[in-house]
């Protein structure tokens, strides 16, 4: 699962050259136990980043080696939620044009 989030988020050629992990916990404290120095963090619109710029604030406060990095997001996909899709899906939609193949194909197999 974690490979596919790496390939939905970077592609498949970039995959590689990025670590994505799983945690429970502080997001800092688990940079650390992987060694990294930077979060990525995508936004989409103005709300998420008053809440990101919050969050960023407070992992600089207990954590000045991790930075947070903003990226935003491409204007073709800001208006996808996770909420949405999850609604859509829920109630049967296709939801192929917002998600990766994999992500829908799980969607589909958890509405059987």
């Amino acid at each position: 699962m974690i490979e596919a989030v790496a390939r939905a988020t970077f592609g498949a050629e970039d995959a590689g050259r990025v670590s994505v992990a799983a945690f429970d916990g502080l997001v800092v404290e688990a940079a650390r136990r992987h060694g990294a120095t930077m979060l990525l963090r995508g936004l989409r619109d103005g709300t998420d980043l008053d809440y990101e710029m919050q969050m960023a604030g407070m992992n600089a406060t207990l954590a000045p080696d991790v930075q947070t990095v903003f990226l935003p997001a491409s204007p073709g996909v800001r208006h996808i939620t996770a909420t949405l899709v999850r609604q859509i899906a829920a109630m049967g939609g296709d939801v192929t044009a917002f998600v990766p193949p994999g992500v829908a194909e799980r969607l589909a197999a958890k509405r059987r």
